[in-house]
């Protein structure tokens, strides 16, 4: 409660008056406190025990850092790269480093600087960069050359696509997240990667393995030939569900795989209300196995993402606004030395 004490008589409208500015010094301070605070160091994420090296993501430090995935990285004709929310000039809840145009306020100038940072530190231009256009669905896209550059330099002449294919060298297939799954695919043999956002209703209705369909009837590609890497996305500890999405899982999953993926949540009365934790990274992973994929050529994650919403985006783990991370997976026109 706030009290106005010590005003004369008769003083209403300075009454009035202050009450005004306490009211926005009082909104003031709930916008501030909305936003969850941006971590410095990546060397801080917490992470889960990784049983495996290659779910071990790797640091790339500097000024604007990024992670990537040691299954990829030894890969010599392979870029792989994973934003942070550190690095860019975004601000408030989007800060710093945010790669959505639709979330950003005001323009897509601070967006466009954000992507050519993170070009210039991955050490790829920005102009070979084609992006997808997100909506829950499972429909992929075959990328050809005449698609370079398509949602950076111009127009998307596509929607509703939550996954890219390509063989094309030099380009850079980008894909968003802000606690979905990353999932990023390549061929060894065949030179071909895909990448596809796997939210929730992705995962169950397997994303993941129309990406692999894909590659294998547009370029030849054998599954069993494939390696396959999960990005950072929320754990099953902070994703938790009503009974319809655990029901929904249950109806379209093996009897067997579901209770690796879901389980009821521990606190009795959340478990009364019908709560369960649905895993989807390893949903994930079971459905690349599904498509063909050997156990030892899929990586998942050690990172949380909604565990690290102060350095990464997270849309469980920030009160409010949040922007989006990308993941970036191109085909070198030169290897690496």
């Amino acid at each position: 409660m706030i009290l106005f004490m010590g005003l004369p008589d008769g003083s209403l409208h300075t009454t009035q008056m202050i009450r005004q500015q306490v009211l926005i010094c009082m909104k003031e301070m709930r916008a501030v406190h909305s936003y969850k605070t941006i971590g410095t160091d990546l060397t801080t994420l917490r992470r889960k025990p990784a049983v495996r090296a290659i779910d071990h993501l790797c640091v790339h430090s500097g000024e604007v850092p990024f992670l990537s995935f040691p299954l990829l990285d030894e890969q010599d004709w392979l870029m792989n790269c994973f934003s942070t929310r550190l690095g860019g000039v975004s601000e408030e809840g989007l800060a710093a480093l945010n790669l959505s145009y639709t979330r950003e306020k005001g323009g897509r100038e601070k967006v466009d600087e954000n992507f050519r940072r993170m070009a210039e530190s991955a050490g790829f231009p920005a102009e070979d960069m084609v992006l997808s256009w997100q909506t829950h669905t499972t429909n992929i896209r075959v990328v050809r050359e005449e698609d370079r550059g398509k949602g950076f330099t111009s127009q998307r002449d596509y929607c509703d696509i939550d996954g890219l294919v390509t063989d094309v060298p030099g380009l850079v297939l980008v894909t968003f997240y802000g606690d979905c799954v990353p999932l990023l695919a390549a061929d060894p043999v065949r030179h071909v990667i895909g990448a596809a956002h796997s939210g929730w209703k992705g995962t169950l209705n397997n994303i993941g393995g129309e990406l692999i369909r894909t590659m294998k009837e547009t370029y030849g590609c054998d599954p069993a030939d494939m390696i396959a890497a999960i990005g950072p996305s929320i754990c099953s500890d902070c994703f938790e569900v009503d009974r319809d999405v655990a029901d929904a899982f249950r109806a379209k999953t093996d009897p067997d795989v579901f209770e690796k993926i879901c389980r009821t949540a521990s606190d009795p009365e959340k478990r009364k209300a019908g709560k369960h934790h649905i895993d989807l990274q390893e949903a994930c992973r079971q459905n690349f196995l599904h498509a063909g994929l050997a156990f030892d050529r899929i990586s998942v994650p050690d990172v949380c993402s909604c565990c690290n919403s102060d350095l990464l985006f997270s849309h469980r783990g920030s009160p409010e606004e949040h922007g989006l991370m990308a993941a970036f997976l191109g085909i070198l026109q030169r290897k690496k030395r």
